[in-house]
């Protein structure tokens, strides 16, 4: 059985996004969204433990114990991996995440063009969303290594675990990574209120607390990163508001007009040669989509996205549509990525 080391090293090599280990089946690799098996050698449950062993090191008998353990490891060839170990069926499993080297320039994750100004914001909330794997985290990084050589601020990011490392170049830069610098994203971003932040990255804006005080350091002059699962920019408003009590709900949708700034919802699409590209739908929050908001009427939103392409809003659909044309992407791949296949369907013929 390989080390945990050679197993990143080889999908390093092989140009995998993720590992994923597990008892009975040979370890596989996840390379342009599709697993493969890597060998054809079959772990063992002995293995597998063995492996998450060597991940965990200490925080071994918690994972035993059926906590599952989070933590961001380099290894030997400079690959830096943020990894989950957990329990299936009371045996130990391991999905790996494989990092870029470095940080990469906003200009080559294809966002569009308007994703560049948002290093000029001074206050207000930028949320991207999408499903895992799908690049927020990459994008975000982007976006705040910008400010980083850009401006004169303090960052602080809560991140669980930190992925990417900056280094400090105008700005003064403070990550802190929840389990070892900080209990919780909530507990966190109280904290941070108290640190003379300018600028706060919120890896995933997950439960009440950390929501409610996003508004209030948005509320307060201070501009906030955040990341949600969501599959649209729309749909990100209902999830945000449908966290809190119903009788808060139109205090948090008047918060919500007042600071929501952009929100960004991403896939990644495989392309006609290979590997994947970037396929990014924008909401700039303009005076109407502000009273869509306010007024509960999330699902007009779409419809606002579609006529305020001026401002650098596009639709999920619209982004696709452009890559289908442009043959970066087959017609079938944009008809299944698609929020409305039927119309991709006809508009790609």
């Amino acid at each position: 059985m390989p080390t945990l080391d050679a197993i990143v090293c080889a999908a390093s090599n092989a140009g995998t996004s993720d590992v994923l280990i597990a008892p009975n089946v040979p370890i596989r690799f996840r390379i342009d969204g599709a697993l493969s098996d890597a060998t054809d050698e079959i772990l063992t449950p002995e293995d597998t433990a063995a492996l998450a062993h060597e991940a965990c090191g200490r925080e071994f008998d918690k994972l035993m114990q059926g906590i599952e353990i989070d933590l961001a490891e380099t290894f030997s060839n400079g690959v830096r991996c943020r990894i989950n170990a957990y329990l299936s069926m009371g045996r130990c499993c391991m999905a790996i995440r494989l990092l870029a080297s470095s940080i990469p320039d906003l200009n080559k994750l294809g966002v569009p063009p308007v994703v560049h100004e948002f290093q000029n914001y001074q206050r207000g909330i930028v949320i991207v969303t999408g499903e895992t794997g799908s690049g927020k985290s990459t994008t975000l990084a982007a976006i705040i290594d910008r400010i980083n050589h850009t401006r004169h601020d303090h960052i602080v990011t809560l991140e669980d675990p930190v992925e990417y490392v900056y280094e400090p170049d105008l700005c003064s830069i403070d990550q802190r990574e929840i389990g070892r610098d900080t209990a919780s994203f909530a507990e966190g971003l109280r904290a941070v209120l108290r640190q003379d932040p300018d600028v706060i990255l919120v890896g995933e804006m997950r439960d009440f607390s950390t929501i409610e005080t996003a508004l209030t350091a948005a509320e307060t002059g201070h501009l906030v990163f955040g990341t949600l699962h969501t599959q649209s920019a729309p749909d990100s408003i209902d999830r945000l508001v449908d966290v809190f009590p119903e009788e808060r709900q139109q205090q948090v949708r008047m918060q919500l007009s007042m600071t929501l700034k952009a929100v960004v919802s991403q896939q990644l699409i495989p392309k006609r040669m290979g590997g994947r590209v970037l396929a990014a739908e924008v909401m700039i929050v303009n005076p109407a989509i502000k009273n869509l908001i306010r007024e509960g009427k999330t699902p007009q939103i779409a419809n606002s996205l579609a006529t305020s392409a001026d401002l650098g809003s596009i639709t999920m659909d619209a982004a696709l549509m452009k890559l289908a044309r442009s043959r970066t992407i087959s017609a079938a791949a944009a008809i299944a990525a698609a929020h409305d296949p039927d119309q991709m369907r006809k508009a790609v013929r």
